[in-house]
């Protein structure tokens, strides 16, 4: 039988097969020059937040930056932002919300008719979302594209590592000594996939006193040098608690706000 290139439907194995890219093709009105996602092993150590403040960072710094919200059953990034706005398109192409500050961002709350309806969709649909938010959505012109993860080294990441060009990723940790076993499952992860580790960084590290400045860690010391050498990556950053930062999250601040303790995962970053 005479081929007809059509190797994805065809059951033929023949020498002729092509393999299939995973890879999922920009939207033609999107100029994306870095991809990178913020990852971690378990939840709650402060992705979103660590995606937040680096996106501020470089919009500040004059880079146009988006934001790609793949935790599709817990999204906060809008919020972080101060986006309330729905996102605007036509039957082919989706127009990200961009915050006041000019940061994009495409999210499933800025899709929902109600934000606190729960996601309850299978891994596919999940997938579908993403892809749509990458191929149908018109970026533009963007430096830096982050990529929100949801915790874990399931669906999401593999769909995201798999599809999209990503040219580095960020972990993110806390000092105990369960999370530095949930890194070695993204180190893991990252090098099974091939994709570049630009470094850790280690939230929740210390808490300072409002009235002594006393420096507490909650904790332990801090163990960011020890668990980034124990699996050969950059120590990057180590965040303290700080409420007024969630005050900056809560009120759609974010983008606002100057960040300390950033300037070694910018210059890492930039590097790429």
């Amino acid at each position: 039988m005479a081929c007809n290139n059509d190797c994805k439907n065809c059951g033929s194995d023949c020498g002729d097969r092509k393999e299939q890219s995973l890879k999922f093709k920009a939207n033609p009105n999107s100029n994306i020059k870095h991809i990178i996602g913020i990852v971690s092993g378990k939840g709650g150590v402060g992705k979103s937040l660590v995606t937040s403040m680096l996106a501020a960072t470089l919009n500040q710094k004059g880079y146009k930056v988006g934001i790609l919200d793949a935790d599709i059953t817990g999204p906060s990034i809008p919020t972080a932002f101060g986006i309330t706005e729905k996102i605007t398109g036509d039957s082919n192409t989706m127009y990200p919300q961009e915050s006041a500050e000019g940061v994009k961002v495409m999210s499933i709350n800025l899709l929902l008719e109600d934000v606190t309806a729960p996601v309850v969709w299978r891994g596919p649909v999940i997938s579908g979302a993403l892809k749509q938010f990458y191929t149908d959505t018109a970026w533009e012109e963007i430096d830096y594209l982050f990529v929100d993860m949801p915790p874990g080294t399931g669906e999401v990441p593999l769909t995201i590592f798999q599809s999209l060009d990503v040219n580095g990723i960020v972990i993110v940790s806390t000092p105990q000594d369960l999370v530095s076993m949930i890194v070695n499952k993204a180190v893991n992860m990252a090098n099974m996939m091939k994709v570049n580790i630009i470094g850790l960084v280690e939230n929740m590290a210390y808490v300072t006193c409002p009235s002594c400045d006393e420096v507490i860690y909650p904790f332990g010391p801090s163990r960011l040098e020890e668990v980034a050498n124990t699996y050969g990556i950059k120590p990057l950053a180590s965040l303290g608690i700080d409420p007024a930062i969630s005050y900056i999250v809560d009120n759609g601040l974010v983008g606002k706000t100057t960040f300390n303790d950033l300037d070694l995962i910018i210059e890492e970053i930039l590097k790429l």
